[in-house]
């Protein structure tokens, strides 16, 4: 009987110990899948808030428009220039903030942004201290350094910075493929960019806005005279298209001065026109201002993708 009595004991002992087992080891899986779901949480929350910027943000520049753009940041208002037309298409849901150098203030403040970008040769006419009470303001030099470098500030301010270096590789990837393009189509030739509007004729030399994307990112060689224009563009007669002697001529039409489109029909019939090279090539290539002398980041990617659609028709 004694022997039997402690069998039973034995045993009620066994099933203690393995329930408490059993318990240590039921709270050790759930605090493991408590914490993988909370790890898991946390990854979805990354991944659904990645890439919003979470503040209204007013742009005075366009060009900084196109750059916040590139970051995956979409200002709730921007300026524009005199010479670039705002497209619904590029940017919609952006609310217009009137002229960079002529902001529509009371817009502005009506915005409530949270945050400004603006150019620092507007910021000092404007005013830093007046911005400064609207909302908390970042100023960028656009005269300093290429629009790479002016990425790459923005991305320092709004915590972007692989988010930029992953837009210039993917940049300079474009930039690649469509030189090649452009090489097949015109080979070793020469090249010039003209403006064509009801006031005259312009000349783009080897600065913003066309300058940097067709003679650095895309290395096309510029036609004769054209390196001698070392600011943004020169304004020339027909008389002097000849002197030039380009093999090819990419031509920008201006949509913001009325009657440009008949002064280039009336051009084209010129016989100094039709007594170009690059006319005579077939090598003229009509170009947009938008996104053309949008030098922004995101601007000059659509150029580039503008020109591959152009050279493959």
């Amino acid at each position: 009987m004694k022997n039997l009595t402690a069998i039973v004991m034995s045993l009620c002992m066994v099933f203690i110990l393995t329930a408490c087992g059993s318990d240590k080891d039921l709270k050790q899986v759930t605090d493991d899948t408590t914490a993988k779901t909370e790890t898991a949480q946390t990854a979805s929350t990354t991944e659904t808030t990645k890439g919003v910027y979470g503040k209204k943000v007013a742009s005075i520049s366009i060009f900084l428009t196109g750059d916040l753009i590139a970051l995956g940041i979409k200002p709730d208002g921007t300026t524009t220039s005199d010479y670039l037309p705002i497209t619904e298409a590029r940017y919609q849901n952006i609310e217009y903030l009137g002229f960079t150098k002529d902001p529509d203030m009371e817009a502005l403040i009506g915005l409530q942004p949270e945050e400004i970008f603006i150019d620092a040769e507007f910021a000092e006419k404007l005013g830093l201290e007046k911005l400064e009470k609207i909302a908390t303001t970042h100023v960028i030099n656009l005269d300093e350094g290429s629009w790479k470098d002016q990425l790459r500030n923005i991305s320092k301010v709004v915590d972007r910075e692989e988010t930029a270096e992953e837009f210039i590789a993917s940049y300079d990837a474009k930039a690649k493929e469509v030189s090649t393009l452009a090489k097949q189509a015109i080979g070793d030739g020469t090249v010039m960019a003209v403006r064509i509007s009801a006031k005259g004729l312009r000349v783009y030399g080897m600065e913003r806005p066309l300058g940097p994307i067709l003679f650095e990112d895309l290395a096309l060689t510029p036609a004769k005279g054209v390196e001698a224009i070392t600011k943004n563009w020169e304004n020339i007669s027909k008389e002097v298209l000849p002197d030039f002697n380009a093999d090819a001529i990419f031509v920008l039409v201006s949509s913001v001065d009325e009657g440009s489109e008949e002064v280039f029909e009336q051009l084209k019939s010129d016989p100094i026109w039709m007594g170009l090279k690059a006319v005579q090539n077939d090598k003229v290539y009509v170009i947009t201002e938008q996104p053309w002398l949008d030098y922004s980041a995101s601007g000059n990617k659509l150029a580039l993708e503008d020109l591959e659609r152009i050279l493959s028709q």
